[in-house]
């Protein structure tokens, strides 16, 4: 026997009434406290999408001042350097000033004591000629009295003494 797909007879009727009085018994008793959990947890989605959103604002606002902060570092770090810089730059210049003086100073007195030196050795010169041609008057006054003609001989041996005792040392 082939039954037709929807059947009616008492079962089928008594599914319907049953589904009935519990669709009944859920409005009267359940169908109030139901709605409530779905709007109270919709209302839970919706706080918490709108305080995520908040919380989201909030972030973006602090990162937006904490680049401001980082920017704001690097740029007085960059005045720094340049402050530093500028200062190292004027030491620079005063210590160079000062050793350039210093070298002036130094080339100075190196020229006056060469200066001295060269009095000194001119007067020692001085010296040592007059000495020379003390020695040497007095050779050719002895030669004169002995021979007239050995002047010149007199005069070379007096030097040649005279650069043996050392006088151009």
């Amino acid at each position: 026997m082939h039954t037709g797909l929807i059947e009616l007879n008492w079962s089928s009727v008594m599914i319907l009434i049953n589904i009935f009085i519990l669709y009944l018994i859920i409005k009267k008793f359940f169908w109030e406290k139901l709605r409530n959990f779905m709007l109270k947890r919709q209302q839970n989605v919706v706080d918490a999408i709108a305080s995520a959103e908040a919380v989201n604002a909030k972030a973006d606002e602090k990162m937006a001042n904490y680049e401001k902060k980082i920017a704001h570092s690097e740029e007085e770090g960059r005045e720094i350097v340049k402050k530093a810089k500028i200062r190292a730059d004027a030491n620079a210049k005063i210590i160079i000033d000062e050793a350039n003086e210093k070298a002036n100073n130094i080339v100075l007195q190196a020229e006056k004591e060469i200066d001295r030196e060269r009095q000194k050795a001119v007067s020692d010169m001085k010296q040592e000629i007059m000495s020379l041609a003390l020695m040497a008057a007095g050779r050719i006054i002895e030669r004169q009295l002995q021979s007239s003609g050995e002047q010149e001989k007199i005069v070379d041996q007096v030097i040649e003494e005279a650069g043996k005792s050392g006088w151009q040392k």
